[in-house]
């Protein structure tokens, strides 16, 4: 049965960051760096959220829910950032139950939009995000900025 898990209301988040570290995405390992360093939350936000999508002990998708995220002194807020999914999971549009619940955390928090930064293309749209701009993200690359409206 699918589950989603908030990483710092479980008990083993240890075993959840190794998960998270086994990804083969570059900022994956990037995001098990900040959280077994401690430095996540200072990064993206002291109310910053990991979410992840598991099924037993199998980590299926994660994704964080943040104040800030990969574009570097903006006032647009919240984000969902690092978001990824196994390869053996992909098509199933199973990141979507994570975007799901992130949205109804967002729409409970009053917020009127969620963010998202990347460089691809038709993925989000899937998912109920349009095309909002191109900004710099921090390493100075140009990235699309996606952006989704919450229903009040």
């Amino acid at each position: 049965m699918l589950e989603i898990k908030e990483i710092s209301k479980t008990d083993d988040r240890e075993f959840w960051f190794g998960k998270i570290g086994d990804a083969d995405w570059s900022a994956g390992k990037y995001l098990y760096s900040l959280l077994c360093g401690g430095t996540f939350y200072d990064l993206c936000g002291a109310e910053s959220k990991v979410f992840l999508l598991t099924e037993g002990r199998e980590l299926i998708s994660f994704c964080t829910f943040s104040k800030t995220d990969d574009i570097p002194d903006t006032a647009l807020t919240p984000w969902i950032g690092f978001v990824y999914t196994f390869p053996a999971f992909r098509g199933k549009r199973r990141i979507g139950k994570l975007i799901e619940h992130i949205y109804l955390l967002a729409k409970e928090q009053g917020h009127k939009n969620i963010y998202v930064s990347t460089d691809q293309k038709g993925l989000y749209e899937k998912f109920g995000f349009k095309f909002f701009q191109e900004m710099k993200d921090r390493r100075g690359e140009m990235s699309l900025v996606y952006k989704m409206d919450i229903e009040n």
